[in-house]
């Protein structure tokens, strides 16, 4: 008797990465309909800096096709969650450093938002 073979498919990370944009977005027109237009940019900019390195996570992820070899496939891992890492880091330097933030409530809670939609992603990544 033949075992069925599996075909497992990788994850749509696209609907994962449209909600943190969406969420980008509903932050944003917040933070203009309650203060204006510098809370709208601390807001979006907040957003960016965990949309970013998402974006990296999945670019580097989802560019190496490891296949069976899980040490491979570890280490591609570990290597994109460093970057992401650094890069998030490199962000918030760079903004602090450059265009300090003039609402720090809608720059961080935009970000907390924004990060938060992984809890969703049981439901955003299914098929």
């Amino acid at each position: 008797m033949a075992r069925p073979r599996v075909v497992r498919r990788l994850p749509n990370h696209r609907r994962l990465l449209q909600a943190q944009g969406l969420a980008i977005i509903v932050m944003a027109l917040l933070g203009f309909a309650v203060g204006g237009q510098e809370a709208a940019i601390s807001a979006a900019t907040g957003g960016l800096i965990c949309l970013l390195p998402n974006l990296y996570f999945v670019w580097r992820v989802g560019s190496q096709r490891a296949g069976r070899q899980a040490r491979r496939f570890v280490s591609i891992f570990y290597r994109a969650e460093a970057g992401k890492f650094g890069l998030t880091v490199a962000l918030f330097a760079l903004v602090f450093v450059t265009v300090p933030p003039s609402n720090p409530a809608f720059f961080f809670g935009a970000y907390v938002a924004v990060h938060l939609m992984h809890w969703l992603a049981p439901w955003l990544l299914r098929d």
